[in-house]
Order: C-alpha cells, then structure tokens, then sequence
C-alpha cells in the first residue's frame, strides 16, 4: 500500500467512478515495488482533513484533467466566431466543473489538456473563428477575468482567468491564439497573422502569468512555428519554478532539454494529445521516463479519445505516478494528488552502496571485461557454475515503430544476450522463475526515425512479441505473462536517455537502478508486478536530427 504521505486523492463528479493505478517508490536503496490498484469511489467534498494540511511545508496539491473534447461535426466548415463559442463554451463548462471539483481538495494547481477547448484536424482558415487574440508579452500585466474590454476576441481567456479565481488555483489550458503581423515581417503569412498553439498560464488571481507557443508540431496545418522558440517558466509561490511545454515537444531539445538545463526547473506542465504508439512511446510510458530521466514532477493532462488512440494522463514523480489509461471507457478523469515540492530522483549507479546481489556482480564482471564467461559449441559456461542458453540465438530483423530494429529471441529460463545495429550494442542479463507461452526479444535501432516526425534516435528494448513468430516482434501490445529479473544495457553515444517500462494491463514500473557504469547506460530489475511488456532505453541524439 501506498506511503500516507503520497496517499492518492481523485476527485470528479458524484456520480463518476473509475481505477486509478498507484504506483508508490519504497525508499530503499535498490527497490522499488508496486504498490497497487484501486477502484475509488468519488463523491462531494465530505469535510475530511484538507491534503494540504498534512505537509504544508513539502508538498503541494496538483490536478490533470483527461478530457474527452466536444468536436467539430465538421473542423473544414467555415463558421462564425459565435458559432465557434458556443463549442467551446460547452468543454469551458466541463473545464469549470473540474476546477470547482478541485477547489473542494484544495488544489493548488490544475493542467487542462492541449485541444481540448477547440478540439482538431482544422485548417488554417476553419480554426480561424475559434482563435483568441493573444497580447504581446511586453504587455502590462492583465487578468482577463477583471479587464474583460481590454481586447477584443478574448472570450475563451476570459473565461479561464475567472475560472482561475473561482478556483483559487493556479490554472494552465491550451488553446488556440492569434496575432497580427506586417507584411515587412518576411516571414508574415499572406494572411496576415500567425496563428499559435498556446498554453496559457493563470495565477489564482486570475492574472494572466504568461502564454507558450507550441514549436514542433506534428502536422497541424493550422497553426505556425514561432519565430523563435519560447523557452517559458513561471514561479508559484507553492512549489517555485515551473517549465512548460506542449505534446510532441517532448522527444526534442528545444524547448524541452533546454528549459530544463537552463533555468533548473523542478516541476513540468504538459497539455498533450498524444496518440499512444506501443511498444516505445504509450503517453504515460514517455511522461513517466521524462520524469524519471530528469529527476522531475511531470503533470501531464491528454484528451480522451480511444477510437484516435487518445488517453493517458499522470502526476509523475521520479518515485511514483499517479495514471490514467483506458482505452475502454469514454469518460473523463481528473486526478488529483500530493506531489513533493524537491523530488527525490532514483537511486543510481554513482550512488549506491550496500552488498551488490549475484545478478548485478554477473553484470559489473561483464563490464570490466572479466572472462567471467566461456563459450564452447554447445553451451556458455558462466562463473564455472551456471549453464546458459543452449546455442547463440539467431539474428533477425522486425519493424518496430516504423523502425528496422535487429533482434534477437529471449529464450530460456537465463541468459546473457548482445545484438548490435551501427554503433550501438544493447546487452541483457537475464532470469525467469518460470517460462512463459510467450516469445521476448531484445531489439536494438541506431538511425534517423523518419515516420511521423525526423529525429535520430538510440534504442536498446526487451518487448514481449506480438504472436510466437520473429515477424511479431514490434508490434502493438498491452497484455504478457512474462516475469524477468534483468539487467538491459548499452553503449550510448549521448546522455540524453528515457528509461521506457511497461508491464501487463499499461501499469508502469520504476527501475531499481539506472545510470552510468564503465561508458555503458544500464536499467536494473527485478520483482516485477506483473508480466513484462516493454522495457526499453530510448536514446536520443539531438545534435544529428
């Protein structure tokens, strides 16, 4: 069960019931296990101790709100701008429900998801009616809810900052935004205005903090690039700096690793709508590897729409998560939960200490390079006791994710396998209590990905296959029986990696161990809480996109 302090409290309408995954971190050195599922029942405010009492001076409350937006019967046709307030006044009044539902548990912070006031799959002109004008930030101060006739075409922003101080929270929501340029702009579209993916932050007071414009699109015909890459923080006065940044955003540097590098932030928003791609990039698998990667709070709100492959929200710590995944039931849900103002990152290699067990003394005496092991045509002797895997397994080639990945079978009960693809070898150390009916393999992708997006990426991965065939291999799976205590590593050429782990039923796992040992980046296992799904590291070299 899940530590008092990192209780779960989710809060939605009376009437709404749903399974909210608690993944908890015990703080020993080396473990970390899962703590459990639960089904909560949801109800009004009934008067109980405020969760912001309990550790007033170390944590703080945050919400995500997964919403299934009202669409567009038709994102092409040409409407009027009232038209187009009036579909998005109906997701604003699911919003202000959500923020009063979150106001009764003190929440001091709420993330509404990107689309999900004006929905998707405009164009450029079809959006145009449901955009907001959007000040330059030289702009003095100006809360929306209080100044109302400042600007024109601000409905939607109004609307928000008011709901900010109903609330009396800190409020972030995505939304659509326009801004009119001069034709001595060169880069000025021939209509004369660009038009913003935007995030938008409001304080409690209903005060306009600042705005973030989307900067790598995935095919969003409406809107433009900024000229410039926004690289936006905001202070609150309940957990200090936060960074901001939208969707697809994240797998690049800009804005994402830099905001991060340069102004030391400890705590993410993240609106997306984020279209879930098994086995490496499910939304809560990247939000949660982005939290750990970086020793982060993630707070992470996606839309909800299962038919387009939309789900996945979490309050993600480097220790713990609180989810939601359902590709089933197409309701909304609004978690909310105690997030620790300085989260404790995971245990790594550079700072553990304590007896080393058998497995991970195997693995250090393969990286120092002790012939620990020798190989005669039948069999793999190891530490002159330990038989492994009959026969080298073969090589073979599957698509994963659009990607030529090499791989090889995981077969046996043990076992210490490598397979290589450029300059990247991945290596696991492996050991199954039983065998299950199922075929594993470790797969390795050194290359430009170049479907849905251009980025160069690095990936060593253990996934369960699709079916008992190689050609299975990478395929979209979310349920496996398989239990692995291991050790996956490889030799990368860049710092910048995100440990991808998922077991049976999209329940996410924490590593043991992570990090640097002789060159070589390593995830370390074991104990897991149900069957092994994907467990991965996710490379990626920014200099070579």
């Amino acid at each position: 069960m899940a530590r008092k302090e990192t209780q779960l409290i989710i809060k939605m309408n009376h009437l709404a019931r749903f399974m909210v995954c608690i993944m908890s971190g015990a703080r020993s050195k080396l473990a970390l296990f899962l703590c459990g599922c639960y089904v909560v029942a949801l109800g009004a405010h009934t008067g109980e101790e405020s969760v912001a009492e309990h550790h007033e001076a170390e944590y703080y409350v945050a919400a995500v709100y997964e919403h299934p937006s009202i669409l567009s019967l038709n994102p092409l046709a040409l409407i009027s701008r009232q038209e187009a307030l009036e579909l998005m006044n109906q997701n604003l009044d699911i919003y202000e429900q959500q923020v009063m539902t979150a106001a009764q548990k003190d929440v001091q912070i709420i993330v509404f998801p990107e689309d999900g006031i004006h929905g998707f799959n405009f164009t450029r002109t079809s959006i145009y009616p449901f955009l907001d004008f959007m000040p330059s930030r030289q702009v003095v101060r100006w809360n929306p809810c209080l100044e109302p006739h400042r600007f024109n075409d601000t409905e939607v922003l109004q609307r928000l900052s008011c709901m900010a101080i109903r609330g009396d929270m800190f409020l972030v929501a995505n939304l659509g935004t326009k801004q009119p340029c001069h034709s001595s702009d060169p880069r000025c579209p021939k209509d004369g205005r660009y038009q913003f993916n935007t995030n938008v932050v409001f304080s409690n007071n209903g005060t306009l903090v600042d705005r973030y414009r989307k900067h790598n699109l995935y095919f969003e015909a409406a809107f433009d690039v900024p000229l410039k890459v926004d690289l936006i923080t905001f202070d609150t006065p309940f957990a200090g700096r936060f960074g901001i940044f939208t969707c697809f955003d994240i797998l690049f540097f800009d804005p994402a690793i830099r905001v991060l590098r340069d102004y030391k932030v400890k705590h993410v928003v993240y609106p997306t709508a984020w279209m879930n791609q098994l086995p490496l990039l499910a939304a809560i698998e990247i939000q949660k590897a982005f939290a750990v990667a970086f020793g982060i709070n993630v707070l992470a709100a996606n839309v909800h729409h299962p038919v387009l492959g939309m789900t996945g929200s979490g309050i993600h710590t480097p220790l713990e998560s609180f989810w939601y995944h359902d590709m089933e039931n197409p309701k909304s849900h609004l978690i909310i939960a105690q997030v620790a103002k300085n989260p404790v990152g995971l245990i790594g290699a550079e700072n553990a200490t304590g007896e080393t067990d058998p497995s991970h003394s195997k693995f250090l005496k393969i990286l120092s390079g002790d012939p620990y092991c020798e190989k005669d045509a039948q069999e793999v002797h190891c530490d002159e006791a330990t038989k492994w895997n009959v026969n080298a397994p073969p090589t073979f080639h599957s698509e994963m994710m659009y990607d030529n990945f090499t791989l090889v079978p995981v077969w046996g009960k043990e076992g210490y396998l490598h397979v290589c693809s450029n300059g990247l070898c991945c290596y696991l150390l492996y050991e199954r209590p039983t065998l299950s009916k199922e075929l594993y393999a470790l797969g390795v992708f050194d290359g430009l990905h170049t479907v849905h997006g251009t980025y160069y990426i690095q990936v060593c991965a253990l996934v369960r296959c699709g079916g008992l065939g190689f050609d299975t291999c990478g395929q979209e799976i979310t349920e496996a029986t398989g239990i692995f205590e291991f050790h996956l590593w490889g030799n990368f050429s860049t710092s910048y990696i995100f440990p991808l782990f998922l077991t049976s039923g999209m329940t996410l796992e924490v590593p043991d161990q992570l990090g640097w040992e002789n060159d070589h980046y390593f995830l370390r296992k074991s104990r897991l809480s149900s069957g092994l799904v994907t467990a991965a590291l996710y490379g990626r070299l920014y200099e070579r996109d």
